[in-house]
Formats: C-alpha cells, sequence, structure tokens
C-alpha cells in the first residue's frame, strides 16, 4: 500500500484505534502490569509498538480492511501472555472493535505472538512459537514492532537492565531475524521490512564495520 494512502485510512480510523488503545490500557492495568524498570505503565511498550505500526506498516499492508487489525494486535498482542486473556476473550474484545473478519485476523496475529509455556527464555520463544509467527499473516511484522520496540527502549540509555537486554537482543539478531523470516516473495503480508532490520542494526551495533557484516550476512539469507 501507498503510504499516503496507509496513513489516510489511519486518519480515518483515529477513533477507533484509540478506543482500541484504550481499552488494552485497561486490561494491562487491571493486572498491575509495568514496563521496563517496573517504574512504566505497560501502555508505554504497546504506544512504542503501534507507532512502528504506524510508521512501517504500508511496508506490509494489502488493503485498507487490514489497518485496524494491525493495530489491534499491536495493542493486544501480549493479553493472552501477560493480561490473563484467552484466544477466545481476545475475539470478544475485537468484536467491539472490528468485523468478523478483521477479528479473526487480528486474533490470529495475537495468538502467534503469545510465547509458549517454558522455563526459560529459549523454551518460551522455540522452534514451535516461531513457525507459527511464520505462517500466520502480518505476524512477522508484528513481532519485529514489538521487538524494535523493546531494542529501543534498550539503548535508550547504558545502565541496570537496559544494558543486559541491549547485549541480549544484539546476540540474537540474526537467529531472531531467520526465524521469523518466511522467506516469501509471494505475499507481502509475510514480509520482513529491510528498513526496520537496519533500523534494529543501527541501534544494537556499536561498530559500523561488524553493523556492515551483519547486515550483509542478513541480506544473503533474506
Amino acid at each position: 500500500m501507498e503510504k499516503q494512502q496507509f496513513e489516510k485510512c489511519v486518519r480515518q480510523q483515529a477513533d477507533t484505534i484509540e478506543r482500541i488503545r484504550q481499552r488494552a490500557y485497561a486490561l494491562h492495568q487491571s493486572v498491575n502490569q509495568m514496563y521496563g524498570d517496573g517504574s512504566l505503565p505497560y501502555g508505554y511498550h504497546l504506544d512504542m509498538v503501534a507507532e512502528r505500526v504506524r510508521n512501517f506498516g504500508h511496508l506490509v499492508c494489502v488493503m485498507e480492511n487490514d489497518v485496524l487489525p494491525l493495530f489491534f494486535s499491536a495493542y493486544f498482542h501480549d493479553t493472552i501472555e501477560d493480561a490473563r486473556m484467552s484466544y477466545n476473550d481476545v475475539k470478544h474484545e475485537a468484536r467491539m472493535f472490528l468485523s468478523e473478519e478483521q477479528n479473526l485476523m487480528a486474533t490470529e496475529i495475537v495468538y502467534a505472538l503469545t510465547n509458549d509455556k517454558g522455563r526459560t527464555r529459549a523454551e518460551r520463544a522455540g522452534d514451535l512459537y516461531y513457525k507459527g509467527i511464520r505462517e500466520t499473516p502480518y505476524a512477522p511484522f508484528v513481532k519485529l514492532c514489538d521487538r524494535l520496540a523493546n531494542v529501543t527502549y534498550s539503548c535508550s540509555n547504558d545502565i541496570g537492565n537496559n544494558h543486559r537486554m541491549k547485549e541480549v537482543y544484539k546476540n540474537e539478531m540474526m537467529h531472531f531475524l531467520g526465524s521469523i523470516n518466511p522467506h516469501r516473495d509471494d505475499d507481502v503480508r509475510f514480509l520482513v521490512p529491510q528498513e526496520m532490520v537496519v533500523k534494529m542494526a543501527e541501534l544494537v551495533i556499536d561498530d559500523i564495520e561488524q553493523e556492515e557484516k551483519t547486515l550483509g550476512a542478513w541480506w544473503l539469507n533474506y
């Protein structure tokens, strides 16, 4: 979709997007979930994810009808995992804002982005988890928006947990990008936008030469 067309659709749907935002805020507040060092409401993170959808959504969105599901999944992507919601709960919430077709698309994205049960980070985001993302339209993109939001926050300063997570994201970068990329050129909804990959590399890799090598390796397997 052309960027201007996407932005026009976002403006036209602004009231609904705001209602989705407020509902997602309330759900995470109801379980006292916080973000970062615990001083920020979880809505801070949700807004960051939605902002990446706003900035890059035109690269993957194929029709106007898909704009709202993208924003819904950005705001609700952690509700099953963190806000005690079930798949059917998310579908019920989506019916307040979306058509049945949009509802199914959005709920499937949220479900795909929900971590598996596991004792460790690796177990919670294993092969089956990434397979679900690769097979769900728009899920690779929304997951990349989520990761880019977390990376941006973790690189906002170099102290405490931020520094630790920056290193985690740096070390995971190639595996993460390879795991969410379906390597499909027949359906733009599965695209992992290069612009977002470059932005992530710029944030986590301090050395320009190493950044170029990392991106070079990525392009070879894109």
